[in-house]
């Protein structure tokens, strides 16, 4: 199965503490979410990426300018050291450049160095599209355009099967939980027209508005950006992971509240008048 639409089903589950590494020899059992939490990193760096699975990262994503062949062998070690930290944490790599000399061998050489999916931008040849390699995903990266006309565009990108999912690149400025009905729906129409699961880029200072927000978007997962894995940063992914904890919990009661007609019997006729 696919590793990354496991990490989308995994977190809505409640799992049982286990593992071993240098974030500790044993873990809490860990809550269920409303999304998956991806910690996309400024650099190949294995402190970084222990600090971010300290933090409660369910994923990492990582960024390749396709300049320096050296950096792959660095990132299969960065992989093996997070994997021998977290089993389950799922590594992505984002590719920026380059694109001209990518050919299956150096998809699969991503593979081999522990890359479970690839982030293409729409700026990459369509011809990526078609290279299926074994147990590795297709992300593409959807911007957000003005339009009315740019759903059904983005549309077409459900005609290629081997995309795994998006990444929704819509970097919601300012407070997303003042957001009115209609951008709402702007954002929506863009999201249900590529009809994939998806991955929202947020920025750190979200408030429990701004994830009910995220919620109504209909995402499986958020990327966080950290340049760096300082102290502001491990906070933010820690403070993140509790609010998405907190939104799912409160989801999951509303709905136990929610009244249903399941079962219900229809109320009886009126009798005829008098």
């Amino acid at each position: 199965m696919s590793k990354l639409l496991d990490m989308f089903t995994q977190v809505r589950r409640a799992q049982g503490g286990s593992g071993i590494g240098f974030v500790g020899k044993s873990k809490a059992a860990t809550k269920p979410r409303a999304a998956a939490l991806v910690v996309e990193l400024g650099e190949i760096d294995g402190g970084s990426a222990e600090g971010a699975i300290k933090a409660g990262a369910d994923g990492l994503l990582f960024t390749w300018d396709g300049k320096s062949e050296s950096e792959i062998e660095k990132l299969k070690q960065v992989i093996d050291a997070a994997k021998t930290s977290e089993e389950k944490i799922v590594c992505g790599l984002q590719i920026t450049g380059g694109w001209d000399k990518l050919e299956r061998e150096s998809i699969e050489r991503f593979r081999d160095a522990g890359v479970e999916y690839i982030v293409l931008q729409l700026q990459a040849p369509a011809r990526l599209l078609a290279l299926k390699v074994k147990d590795l995903d297709l992300v593409v990266t959807v911007p957000m355009r003005e339009g009315e006309l740019y759903p059904i565009f983005m549309r077409n990108l459900t005609a290629f099967d081997n995309i795994t999912a998006v990444q929704l690149d819509f970097w919601l400025t300012g407070e997303i939980g003042t957001m009115t009905i209609e951008d709402a729906l702007h954002y929506r129409a863009v999201r249900e027209a590529v009809r994939f699961p998806s991955l929202l880029n947020v920025r750190g200072n979200l408030n429990e508005a701004d994830a009910y927000t995220l919620v109504t978007l209909g995402v499986q997962a958020v990327v966080l950006s950290a340049s760096d894995m300082g102290t502001k940063s491990q906070k933010q992914i820690k403070a993140l992971r509790e609010l998405l904890e907190k939104v799912h919990a409160e989801e999951k009661e509303k709905e136990k509240n929610t009244p249903t007609l399941l079962g219900r019997t229809s109320a009886p006729a009126p009798g005829p008048l008098s």
